[in-house]
């Protein structure tokens, strides 16, 4: 129970919100809280059903409650799980995994998913409906939790805040966040292709491949990068430990999304499209 007093020691508080005031004051960081919340309502749409399902069987006045508390226990058990999993990432070969991990994530968002409302039973009381809630979040999170650890590169105050606002969002607007997403697909190939450069970024930092990727483009390959950019009247990225090499995996990650993507929803189009046939041929013989 060491770890749990060391969250709520006031010196440990304090801390949080030191930082907290420091990286609030650079642009950086508000473009980091504006992707985590764009990441969270592309992924959590599911969540956010599941929510509103498990609370139907509710009462009007404690629907409500049972969508905010158990929303908020689910907050609080996402930063944690988060946290954890941003702590790990430290260690070498884990962000190699966890950007592999996410680019499966990123094209799976492009895959059409067939949700069946039966699969989720309603509550007939308030606590029961805040179980089913929590649990759901934690079973149905894992892909929000890398994707949001990636997205926050160990930044505690980003991930408490872009959480925190992000999951009342969807919660409170989850029928028009679909709308929107149903209406506006760029906005899914969008945030998938945000999550294929945050993989790519993760990738390229992991302690194991960040050495092997400097030595890659100090050579010539980076010289010759570098002397075309130049062309262009852009400064030298790749030589002398630039940053160019996490820019080319992170476009890399993009190119690898969006093809995989392409391919897996094609193949689910057409499966369904034959399944649907299939089903109508039977029902017109019968």
């Amino acid at each position: 129970m060491d770890w749990l007093w060391q969250i709520f020691d006031p010196a440990t508080i304090g801390a949080f919100f030191t930082q907290f005031r420091n990286e609030m004051a650079a642009p950086t960081f508000w473009l980091a809280v504006g992707k985590i919340i764009w990441i969270n309502i592309l992924l959590s749409g599911d969540n956010a059903l599941v929510i509103a399902l498990a609370c139907r069987g509710l009462s009007p006045r404690h629907r409500l409650w049972g969508m905010i508390f158990g929303a908020g226990a689910a907050v609080m058990l996402r930063i944690i799980f988060t946290g954890i999993v941003a702590t790990l990432m430290e260690l070498p070969y884990l962000k190699l995994i966890g950007g592999l991990a996410l680019i499966v994530i990123a094209a799976k968002l492009l895959v059409p998913e067939n949700e069946d409302e039966d699969d989720v039973d309603a509550a007939s009381h308030l606590w029961q409906a805040i179980q089913i809630v929590v649990v759901a979040d934690i079973v149905m999170s894992l892909d929000n939790v890398i994707a949001v650890a990636a997205a926050a590169n160990g930044s505690v105050p980003l991930l408490v805040l872009g959480l925190a606002v992000s999951v009342p969002l969807i919660v409170a607007g989850a029928a028009l966040i679909m709308a929107l997403l149903t209406k506006l697909p760029v906005l899914v190939w969008a945030g998938a292709a945000l999550l294929g450069w945050i993989s790519g970024e993760v990738i390229a930092t992991d302690p194991a491949v960040a050495p092997k990727l400097h030595t890659l483009f100090d050579g010539r390959l980076g010289a010759a990068l570098d002397g075309v950019l130049g062309a262009f009247r852009i400064p030298p990225q790749f030589a002398h430990g630039g940053a160019g090499g996490e820019y080319f995996c992170a476009v890399l990650g993009i190119l690898v999304v969006l093809i995989v993507g392409s391919i897996w929803r094609r193949r689910s189009l057409t499966a369904a499209a034959l399944e649907s046939s299939e089903r109508h041929a039977k029902a017109s013989a019968e």
